[in-house]
C-alpha cells in the first residue's frame, strides 16, 4: 500500500446541510415596489434595530435581504440614528 493512501487518523466532519432558504425579501419594499427616492428614516429605529446585529453592527446585504440601493439608505440611516444617540455604537 503506497503511503498517500494511508487511511487518516482523524474522522472527517461532516458538514450540516443548509436548507435552500430561497431569495429573501427586502424589508423597505412596500407593495413590491421600492419606494422612490429611496429614503430610509433615522428615527424609525425598529426597523433599524432590525437590521442590526446584537452587537450593533449594521447586517450584510445576504443576512438582511436588501438590494443595493436600499442597503446603502439603511446605512446612512443607521449611522444617523447613531449620531442622535437614538442607536448605540456598540451594544453592552
Amino acid at each position: 500500500m503506497p503511503p498517500f493512501a494511508k487511511k487518516s487518523k482523524f474522522k472527517q466532519r461532516k458538514r450540516a446541510k443548509v436548507k435552500d432558504q430561497g431569495k429573501k425579501k427586502d424589508p423597505l419594499m412596500v407593495d413590491g415596489q421600492r419606494p422612490r427616492p429611496m429614503f430610509v428614516d433615522y428615527k424609525d429605529v425598529e426597523l433599524l434595530r432590525k437590521l442590526t446585529s446584537r452587537q450593533g453592527k449594521i447586517l450584510s446585504r445576504r443576512k438582511s435581504g436588501c438590494s443595493a440601493i436600499s442597503q446603502h439608505a439603511v446605512a446612512m440611516a443607521i449611522k444617523r440614528a447613531r449620531f442622535m444617540a437614538l442607536l448605540p455604537y456598540v451594544a453592552d
